[in-house]
């Protein structure tokens, strides 16, 4: 049978064609990278708990049915400046030199933009940023000067004046509203429609001092928002490191609801003394702050809601990743703390929603250990970019695809607090979280310090028997061998990352002397809290003394 020379070529040509179809590469993703400060996962409604009911948060509830909800993300340094660098180098704080809030991210060491840029993408972050230096790296910023105002904010751009000068204020607005207007803003008019692009679209909200638009004055006015067993009820939490001997420093350390800690509380900051009692002053402060917080967050949601209104109308859902976080958690009076910095579950552990309908299935969820160094790494992955030798994250694309963690997935995500006692009484600690158990150590000295300013302690916990972590089992016979293989997993993650001490040696020589906490150091930690108390008293004395002799008027 004869064929013409056109159908034998093009038989020929078909499985080569086929072949190439095949291999075409994929269009790369935009990204949209969707950070708002303070967001606990117990406030997130998907993430269940007491707050679900509710329903502070249906738009990120929706996204989360969309995609895919990590149960297991931590923030290896819970407090915003370190967990912001961490997301953008995708390092931990001992090697990218960001440890508290006095930390800067100098353009160079913005490796996340820097690589995208390489790889074509325009890049922008817009609203909060709160590192110090310029964010150069990026092609547009419009960033909030460290942590901004709630009402009438003022942003930071590029221009003729060096970084910091050149600014604009939104008179008249809040901020939420005002950071997704120029997010919008950008997207629709600023950005180059030839590139992929990347944004980085932070909100202020809901921070301290959770001032929230007045359209929401009302929400959850009459409402009673459900307590946490522990803002009142938790004998067995914590250590001397926490407590000090006999609970001595219980009134010193971690900033407070009630009136426990006198220098920093809820019913004195909401200005609730004049109740009768300390139980109604701390229950009106927790009701106050929650309500004020959560106004914050139905704020955060609503705007979200605007927002992706406009991702649909401009047609950019479906071929857009889109990610969802806070660059920690929130203790939202659990343990009768406020504020974060703990490796506690509700101040360390971050939300984390990523959906792309592209490859990530609806309704996904997963409880591999996430820490925040990989969300870098991720993100490069996603866009088809090598993660570059400086990053010591992974990249989570495998995990979002199938559902599945590789078998050699890490099993612990490791912790570090460095900002020893300041601003919320928080001590210096370190640890390691695995599925099943938490151990903490509480060093209790300052980054620049040479010995303990408060005692140092282990506490353990066992997550699957306790959850909310109310009982500390570290001196518990049954967790005897527990309690060894957590310490070799600890120092063996310490060793991984390259946390070796050799910055602040006379830190690490502490961190070595408590380690295995026998008889001596433990009467070492014990004298160590007395004194501790001591000092604290006399400050006290001396604070009162300062206030009889000042005279009226005088500040």
């Amino acid at each position: 049978m004869n064929q013409s020379p056109i159908l034998v070529l093009t038989l020929l040509l078909a499985p080569i064609t086929a072949r190439a179809d095949a291999e075409a590469p994929t269009p790369r993703p935009n990204i949209i990278f969707i950070m708002s400060d303070d967001h606990a996962a117990q406030a997130i409604g998907a993430y269940g708990g007491r707050l679900a009911k509710l329903n502070p948060t249906p738009t990120i509830d929706r996204l989360a049915k969309e995609g895919m909800l990590f149960e297991n993300c931590f923030a290896g340094n819970s407090i915003c400046t370190p967990s912001r660098a961490t997301i953008l180098t995708g390092q931990y704080n001992h090697i990218n030199k960001v440890y508290d809030l006095d930390g800067r991210l100098d353009p160079a060491h913005q490796f996340l933009p820097i690589e995208l840029k390489k790889a074509g993408y325009q890049t922008a972050v817009i609203g909060k940023w709160h590192l110090k230096s310029e964010p150069a790296a990026f092609d547009h910023y419009c960033v909030l000067s460290e942590q901004g105002e709630y009402f009438d904010p003022t942003f930071i751009v590029r221009g003729e004046k060096p970084w910091p000068q050149n600014s604009f204020k939104r008179d008249g607005e809040h901020v939420t509203d005002a950071i997704t207007d120029l997010a919008i803003q950008w997207l629709r008019g600023q950005r180059d429609p030839s590139k992929p692009f990347f944004l980085m679209y932070h909100h202020k909200a809901p921070h301290d001092m959770f001032e929230y638009a007045p359209r929401y004055k009302d929400y959850l006015e009459n409402v009673a928002i459900p307590e946490p067993e522990s803002l009142w009820n938790q004998p067995q939490f914590g250590s001397i490191g926490t407590r000090g001997v006999k609970d001595e420093l219980w009134p010193y350390i971690g900033t407070s609801i009630g009136e426990r800690n006198a220098h920093r509380n809820y019913v004195k900051t909401f200005n609730h003394t004049g109740l009768p009692t300390p139980e109604q002053r701390k229950r009106a402060a927790y009701q106050d702050y929650m309500k004020r917080y959560l106004r914050c967050v139905k704020g955060i949601d609503d705007s979200l809601a605007t927002f992706f209104d406009y991702l649909r109308s401009a047609g950019f859902m479906e071929n857009t990743l889109i990610v969802y976080t806070s660059d920690q958690g929130m203790m939202l009076g659990e343990h009768d703390y406020q504020d974060k910095r703990w490796m506690y579950e509700e101040s360390a552990r971050m939300p984390l929603i990523i959906r792309y309908p592209k490859m990530i299935k609806h309704g996904m969820r997963t409880d591999a250990i996430i820490e925040n160094a990989d969300f870098a790494p991720t993100l490069l992955d996603f866009a088809g970019v090598k993660r570059p030798d400086v990053m010591q994250g992974r990249s989570v694309k495998a995990i979002c695809e199938t559902g599945r963690e590789p078998a050699d997935w890490r099993k612990s995500a490791y912790y570090r607090y460095w900002m020893h006692m300041a601003h919320h009484d928080n001590p210096a600690h370190l640890g390691l979280r695995t599925k099943d158990y938490k151990l903490i150590y509480y060093y209790g000295v300052p980054r620049e310090g040479n010995s303990p300013h408060t005692p140092p302690a282990w506490e353990l916990y066992d997550l699957k028997k306790d959850p909310h972590e109310l009982v500390n089992v570290y001196d518990d016979p049954a967790y005897a061998r527990v309690v060894v293989e957590l310490k070799y997993g600890l120092a063996e993650r310490r060793r991984q990352i390259g946390d070796d001490g050799r910055d602040y040696p006379a830190v690490e020589a502490v961190v070595q002397e408590f380690w295995n906490y026998d008889a001596a150091a433990r009467a070492k930690a014990e004298q160590i809290s007395h004194e501790c108390l001591a000092r604290y008293k006399a400050q006290s004395v001396s604070s009162s003394r300062q206030k009889t002799e000042q005279k009226p008027g005088r500040e």
